[in-house]
């Protein structure tokens, strides 16, 4: 009874660690940049975008579109910034879309709550379009504009935040280890189109998912089955999208650089690839069989994750602290 509990309590501890180890070593992804006075990590998007596409790229990242919770992070923001990039605005996560005039931040909390500095004479909703928010670098000072225009932007996670699949070497927690092939995946059943689901992969810190063998194939049928029971229409089109394509002139390549053929599995589905010249992106039938497949259809889809150098084995992760 005593070795019991003592290697439940090993489990639980182990566990925890797993979940919250990370933030000892106040990691959180390798493009993140942690400040330490905000207790945070940030991101500094060059590609300018509009504050929807923003927002939406903050979130496949696993952080939040970034605004200042006060005047601490924002002048430790606003250092960082003029040390390392040269524009002078960025949208913030602060808008009035749900209610002209209640300017609110992304996660519902009212502007008065937060930084609220605001430059002279603004908000001014000039032209009747202007329901989102930028940050000025110079003076620190913010603006309502259109949300429409293109502004770079800054992505945050807080430390306190954090959790870490342990199995999967990555914070993203839905990502499931497959011991056997030693990767990890995640089924998306939101449908996008091929190039869209290219890179919310690549934002999660993975990519569309690349068939190697028949296990592999048979395990990601297995991922589909459940998900494509409970949905029907045309979203699906019978298939969900992978990592591979025909967009240059060398053949069908994998989205890792290599040629489909030597991937290790090139089991087509029946007069797959059928030659149709708008059918230049991959797919994978429910019953594994590979597809070509417009890019411009939108399915579900599958990332893959690598795990890298961590051990899978969970014996040998606890080694002799395991009672017996």
């Amino acid at each position: 009874m005593y070795s019991k509990t003592i290697l439940s309590f090993l489990i639980v501890c182990f566990l925890s660690d797993c979940t919250y180890g990370q933030r000892d070593k106040k990691f959180f992804r390798k493009d993140y940049t942690y400040l330490e006075g905000s207790e945070s990590f940030y991101k500094v998007h060059t590609l300018h975008k509009t504050w929807t596409e923003a927002k939406k790229t903050c979130k496949m990242e696993g952080a939040t579109l970034y605004y200042p919770e006060n005047e601490l992070e924002a002048n430790t923001v606003l250092s960082f910034w003029n040390s390392t990039q040269p524009f002078l605005y960025i949208y913030i996560g602060i808008s009035d879309l749900v209610a002209k005039g209640v300017f609110e931040t992304v996660d519902g909390l009212p502007i008065s709550d937060v930084y609220n500095k605001w430059g002279p004479g603004e908000p001014n909703d000039a032209g009747g379009t202007e329901d989102c928010v930028v940050l000025t670098k110079d003076s620190g000072h913010l603006n309502d504009d259109s949300c429409y225009k293109k502004f770079p932007f800054i992505c945050k996670k807080t430390l306190v935040s954090l959790e870490w699949n342990e199995q999967c070497n990555m914070p993203n927690k839905n990502y499931i280890f497959n011991q056997q092939l030693g990767r990890c995946y995640q089924l998306h059943t939101k449908p996008l189109n091929w190039t869209d689901a290219h890179a919310a992969c690549h934002a999660e810190q993975g990519y569309l998912a690349v068939i190697n063998s028949q296990e592999e194939a048979d395990y990601l049928v297995q991922l589909t089955q459940t998900p494509v029971k409970k949905v029907s229409g045309n979203f699906m089109r019978g298939a969900v999208h992978l990592g591979f394509h025909n967009r240059g002139d060398d053949g069908w390549q994998t989205v890792r650089g290599s040629a489909l053929e030597d991937s290790g599995y090139t089991f087509w589905g029946n007069n797959q690839p059928d030659g149709d010249d708008k059918e230049k992106c991959g797919s994978m039938f429910y019953n594994g069989h590979l597809n070509d497949i417009s890019c411009s259809t939108r399915c579900f889809y599958i990332c893959e994750h690598e795990v890298d150098t961590l051990s899978n084995s969970f014996d040998d992760r606890f080694g002799s602290l395991i009672v017996h």
